[in-house]
């Protein structure tokens, strides 16, 4: 693993030279445009390059990434990013995806975060106090906080129906793309993806 910012730079030469030599004509096409197909939002956690994980190329994404991977509705740079994504870039698909172990959920959980974060985090304080009794049924405190981080995933995307963004287009019958709630399992790295009501989320429901 990297310690030493300069050695960012040597990789990013060393990739640089190899994409030219594999594909002469890969940057002069990249710098072109970007038409990427999928907006992802995601976590900020390190392990989280969802680019990585789906093997997908520059151009390919547009992402939004936050503590916790949060919607939320009075973030201006969210709202742009989804309003750019859906009225400009016309995505397809819209990707809330979470991930097990998630440090901001854990945080939220037990009340460790302060400050600024502890705000940021709080709605899932809310969704934690919402589904109690569905939660202390879990015994083990691992499989708790991993349902927990999926309920945060749902309330997510159900608070993307709620942005104006994807209210106007619903309206405008310009409701062309596909929202889906993913889990990212960073022990075996696989996708899961979760169901909910696909017209307007009213309950979280069981993962696939």
């Amino acid at each position: 693993m990297p310690n030493n910012y300069k050695q960012l730079i040597e990789n990013n030469k060393s990739w640089a030279q190899k994409k030219k030599e594999y594909s002469p004509g890969y940057f002069e096409n990249l710098k072109l445009r970007q038409e990427p197909n999928f907006l992802y939002i995601g976590c900020s956690d390190s392990r989280m390059p969802l680019d990585t994980f789906t093997q997908t190329e520059p151009g390919e994404l547009f992402v939004h990434r936050n503590i916790a991977n949060q919607v939320s509705i009075t973030d201006i740079n969210f709202l742009s990013v989804l309003d750019y994504a859906v009225n400009v870039l016309r995505v397809k698909h819209i990707i809330v995806c979470g991930h097990y172990g998630c440090g901001g959920v854990n945080a939220a959980y037990h009340g460790f975060a302060r400050g600024l974060v502890g705000n940021w985090i709080s709605p899932i304080r809310d969704i934690a106090r919402k589904y109690k009794e569905e939660l202390d049924a879990i015994q083990d405190e691992e499989q708790r906080l991993n349902r927990l981080s999926e309920l945060n995933v749902l309330k997510q995307v159900g608070n993307l129906y709620k942005t104006h963004v994807i209210q106007q287009a619903a309206a405008e019958g310009k409701l062309d793309f596909q929202i889906h709630a993913w889990m990212l399992d960073l022990s075996n790295g696989l996708i899961m993806e979760l169901a909910f009501e696909k017209t307007q989320q009213k309950a979280p429901l069981k993962s696939n």
